[in-house]
């Protein structure tokens, strides 16, 4: 279990039986070796989900709540995500609304983004939260920012309240700024609305190059204290090869370092699934130290492969869970 000086909240990750995760899954068309394109499906809250599952397996109930088409991309999303184990009882399906797609493109390991997603049907997800309603003690909540990002803005407010309702009933929130600028109509609105998630989390998962960025801050340290000042609880700070910084409001602090990769052949997908592993280990009732070390190991595996969803090791996966 998380330890002596960590939110007491964060203990309850040790009985958690069921994760909901909310965003937007996305048609992926990444690179082949060889050339050409594969056609995947993925999206940073999505994948979470996905590597939550592999290593998790039936400990956790893993689901999404989103919003698809009705076409057959739509169709094709749905059944990989439940052949992957994910429930999608809570993904609403939109008449005249498709899902988005995106493009990966590679330099030396490092991934840029060509998006297609102004039509995207979960852009309405905010639309039906009622399956938040019943999440509860026991629950995980996990979303980020582009989950907000994507919102039209006066649908953020619905979606916070929701989320802010079943932690009052008992379940923990997790939440990954995951900024994007170029989602948001204004730097503004992005720092308020993230700001304002952040405040009602129990769990934080920032990047500090993008914290640094938006928010101007000096150092991961700088990053847990302006957000353990709204109120937040336990906050682990990524910093791509970096040591990882976690803190908590009442002091409590570790810093962990993150072994180099040898070769690092995609990056896509390496926050989403430190994230993955972190909680798996939480939720495992692994330390929080030994919960970071989880989610180093996860993401060391997956940026020596090839798009966002990077088939996990049977040793990798009993390890973490």
């Amino acid at each position: 279990m998380p330890g002596d000086g960590w939110p007491l909240r964060i203990a309850a990750a040790g009985s958690l039986a069921r994760v909901t995760a909310i965003g937007e899954c996305m048609v992926e068309m990444a690179p082949r070796d060889g050339g050409g394109y594969a056609l995947g499906f993925a999206g940073d809250t999505f994948n979470t989900a996905w590597y939550l599952q592999r290593l998790a397996g039936e400990r956790l109930e893993i689901g999404y709540l989103s919003a698809v088409g009705q076409d057959d991309i739509s169709d094709r999303m749905l059944a990989f995500m439940r052949a992957a184990g994910i429930r999608t009882a809570d993904v609403a399906r939109i008449e005249g609304r498709s899902v988005g797609l995106y493009l990966v493109s590679l330099r030396d390991g490092e991934r840029t983004f060509s998006y297609w997603r102004d039509s995207s049907a979960a852009r309405l997800l905010a639309h039906d939260l009622g399956p938040l309603q019943g999440r509860g003690a026991g629950d995980l909540v996990y979303l980020s920012g582009i989950s907000l990002a994507i919102l039209p803005p006066e649908d953020r407010p619905r979606l916070r309240a929701a989320v802010a309702e079943a932690r009052a009933a008992g379940a923990l929130v997790a939440f990954d700024p995951n900024i994007r600028p170029r989602l948001w109509e204004s730097a503004e609105s992005l720092r308020d609305e993230t700001s304002a998630m952040a405040a009602g989390s129990d769990i934080l998962l920032p990047s500090f190059d993008d914290e640094a960025t938006i928010f101007g801050d000096a150092d991961p340290e700088a990053t847990c204290a302006r957000y353990a000042a709204l109120g937040a609880g336990l906050c682990v700070v990524k910093n791509g090869a970096g040591e990882i910084v976690a803190a908590a409001p009442d002091g409590a602090a570790l810093r962990h370092p993150v072994t180099p990769v040898d070769r690092v052949v995609d990056t896509t997908a390496a926050g989403d699934s430190f994230n993955a592993g972190f909680l798996a280990g939480l939720a495992a009732g692994l330390s929080v130290r030994d919960s970071i070390a989880a989610g180093c190991r996860v993401s060391a595996k997956v940026v020596q492969g090839r798009g966002a969803l990077v088939e996990l090791p049977p040793g990798l996966v009993a390890a973490v869970g």
